[in-house]
C-alpha cells in the first residue's frame, strides 16, 4: 500500500489479527509490546468489530470493507469480516506488499483450551495462516472477572515475547515445522506463572443449554469466545414455552462444564503454566474409534455383498 510503514529489511515481519476486534485491549497491548522490542516489522489486519466464537467461517459472496487505522509504529487495517478473512487478506499481498513471516492471533480475552479451540475465532486466525503454510500462533489470556485488569494483557504479551522470538529464529534458520501451529494460553496470575508447558488439546468445554425468553429480556452480549462464567449475574426471564406461537426467541445458558484433570492444556493452565499446544488443521479421531469403524465398515460391506 502507498502509505505502508517502511519496513526494515533485517527485521522479520509479524502480522497481528484477533477475534475481539481491532480496538480490543488484548490486540493493542500485543502490538505495543511487539513494537517496543524494536525487533519486528508489525502489520495489523483485524476485524472492525467483535467476532468471537465464529470459528473458521469466511465471507464468500460479499466484498469486504477495509479501513486504514492509525496505530503508531504499525501498518494497520480494520476489516469487515471474520478472523479467517483477515488472515487470508493480510497474507495475500493484495493489502500488504509482502507476505508476513509470522501471523499472531490475539491476545484473546479468555482462554482457549479443549473443545473451545474449535469455536474460537482467535485460533482460527492462526489456523488460516497454517492452511497457507505460514507459521502462526494464537495467544489467549485466561481473563477472570474481578481478578483481571487490562494491564494483564501487557504482562501476557511480555511473557509471550520469548516464544515469539524463538519462533522467528527458527523461521529464519528454516528449521520451524510447517506441519502444525501453536495455541498459547496465559494463566490469570501471569506475574506468577510457572513457566512454559508443552501440552495437548483436551476435552474441556462449557456445557450449554437453551432457554426460551420473551422479547426485551434476552440480556447483554455473550462473553468473549467461549469463556463463560457459571456464576454469571445476568438474569433472563423465561417465557412460558408455547410451540403454538409463530415467532419464538431462545437464548443460550450455561448449564455446567466438562473439565480435564489429566495431562491437557486446561489442566496445566489452571495450575499456573503458560501452555503451548501444537495443533493441526483438524482433530484426529481416537484410536479406539478408528478401530471400531474399521470392523464396522467391513461388516457393512459383507452385509451388502450377501444380498447381491
Amino acid at each position: 500500500m502507498e502509505n505502508e510503514v517502511i519496513a526494515s529489511a533485517d527485521r522479520p515481519t509479524v502480522m497481528v489479527t484477533n477475534d475481539d476486534g481491532i480496538d480490543a485491549p488484548g490486540l493493542r497491548a500485543l502490538v505495543r509490546v511487539l513494537i517496543s522490542t524494536d525487533r519486528f516489522n508489525v502489520l495489523v489486519c483485524a476485524p472492525d468489530s467483535e467476532k468471537s466464537a465464529v470459528s473458521n467461517s469466511i465471507t464468500w459472496r460479499n466484498a469486504l470493507p477495509v479501513k486504514r487505522v492509525d496505530i503508531s509504529g504499525a501498518t494497520a487495517f480494520a476489516v469487515g469480516g471474520t478472523p479467517a478473512d483477515c488472515t487470508s487478506l493480510g497474507i495475500s499481498k493484495a493489502l500488504f506488499s509482502s507476505v508476513p513471516d509470522l501471523v499472531i492471533s490475539g491476545i484473546n480475552m479468555g482462554s482457549n483450551c479443549g473443545y473451545h479451540i474449535v469455536y474460537s475465532g482467535t485460533v482460527a486466525g492462526a489456523r488460516e495462516a497454517f492452511f497457507n503454510n505460514i507459521p502462526s500462533v494464537s495467544l489467549s489470556y485466561d481473563w477472570v472477572g474481578g481478578k483481571s485488569n487490562v494491564d494483564d494483557f501487557t504482562l501476557a504479551a511480555e511473557a509471550c515475547i520469548p516464544i515469539i522470538s524463538a519462533i522467528v529464529a527458527e523461521i529464519k534458520s528454516k528449521t520451524y515445522p510447517v506441519n502444525c501451529f501453536l495455541n498459547v494460553d496465559v494463566p490469570t496470575d501471569v506475574l506468577n506463572h510457572k513457566g512454559y508447558r508443552l501440552t495437548k488439546q483436551g476435552k474441556s468445554i462449557v456445557k450449554m443449554g437453551w432457554m426460551e425468553v420473551t422479547p426485551g429480556t434476552q440480556g447483554g452480549k455473550m462473553l468473549s469466545t467461549m469463556t463463560m462464567e457459571q456464576n454469571s449475574s445476568e438474569t433472563v426471564e423465561p417465557s412460558n414455552l408455547s410451540t403454538q406461537r409463530e415467532h419464538l426467541l431462545f437464548k443460550r445458558e450455561v448449564r455446567g462444564a466438562q473439565v480435564d484433570n489429566g495431562d491437557t492444556d486446561y489442566y496445566y493452565l489452571q495450575q499456573g503454566y503458560i501452555t503451548v499446544t501444537p495443533l493441526g488443521a483438524l482433530s484426529n479421531a481416537d484410536a479406539d474409534g478408528v478401530e471400531f469403524f474399521k470392523e464396522w465398515l467391513a461388516s457393512v460391506s459383507e452385509h451388502i455383498s450377501s444380498k447381491l
